[in-house]
């Protein structure tokens, strides 16, 4: 049995290369194995569109990586400078602790002072 990842990886796997596999039929067969039955246009033109709808889909995709890069770091705030860090941390090591109450071990004076016994 696979896991849901291993899965949708064989999915993408299977996909990838049928859509691989069409692309260079498209690209290099498409003059002696798709034109006779299918008359779409000139091989020219069929390759021109084969190769210009790809790269443009990557060059949007990079331009928009980019766009989301230049976003992301217009609207996250400057970090603090190391000086304010170091001399935050500095401050907290030359302060004393707080010390804590001390416990008592006494009871108060309305309380049970026999110890439950375990249940085994």
């Amino acid at each position: 049995m696979v896991s849901k990842d291993q899965g949708i990886g064989g999915a993408i796997l299977v996909v990838c290369v049928a859509v691989a596999l069409v692309y260079l039929v498209a690209l290099f067969g498409y003059q002696q194995l798709i034109q006779p039955w299918l008359n779409i246009g000139s091989t020219a033109d069929v390759r021109f569109w084969l190769i210009a709808v790809p790269v443009f889909v990557a060059f949007v995709a990079i331009l928009f990586i980019g766009a989301w890069i230049g976003w992301t770091m217009a609207t996250t705030p400057p970090p603090k400078p190391i000086e304010e860090i170091t001399t935050e941390i500095e401050d907290k090591k030359e302060e004393p602790k707080a010390e804590e109450p001390m416990k008592t071990t006494e009871a108060a004076p309305n309380e049970d002072k026999t110890v439950p016994k375990k249940k085994k």
